[in-house]
């Protein structure tokens, strides 16, 4: 069983119930974080109602969420961390909306020549970011958002090769 299943499979059977009636919660993990993004029912607008008012509606309804939930999550999270040595950072679905709660920002070490310090630089000349760390992330969002397809079949690959070696002999 790989890392990401086995925490999927240990969130499927610890989280309650009631946060799962709506839809099968979201797992997302790296090396330093756990991603649960949990789907919640929309609350229920009249006909006539403005998007305006409906974005409010549902606001509402992810803070109730948060601030209902805020106990139980904390003691799921540190029963994950202890168990899985990761953060755990929570996310609530409304819809299409998504809205996380808390996450970690890691550290990432780069070694970058001057032509893309460059690039870093404009984009906070620019107002596009407010530093060289968030315009990398921007970056990197973006190369995500743009590459979403490309990334998945990447991601698709290494689990096969995983599958693979985990069916392969053991040597000791």
């Amino acid at each position: 069983m790989s890392d990401a299943s086995a925490i999927a499979s240990w969130f499927a059977g610890r989280l309650p119930e009631e946060w799962t009636s709506t839809a099968e919660p979201t797992i997302v993990t790296d090396r330093e974080e756990i991603t649960v993004t949990v789907a919640i029912d929309p609350p229920e607008t009249g006909a006539d109602a403005s998007a305006a008012d409906r974005a409010e509606s549902i606001a509402g309804r992810i803070a109730a969420f948060r601030e209902d939930t805020r106990g139980r999550r904390m003691t799921i999270a540190r029963e994950a961390e202890h168990r899985f040595e990761r953060k755990v950072a929570w996310a609530v679905r409304v819809g299409d909306d998504v809205a996380l709660f808390s996450h970690l920002a890691a550290p990432a070490m780069t070694r970058l020549r001057q032509p893309e310090r460059m690039v870093l630089d404009t984009l906070v000349a620019a107002n596009i970011a407010r530093s060289r760390s968030d315009a990398l992330a921007w970056c990197v969002r973006l190369v995500g958002r743009n590459a979403d397809e490309w990334l998945s079949e990447l991601r698709s690959a290494m689990q096969a090769v995983d599958d693979v070696r985990a069916h392969g002999p053991d040597v000791d």
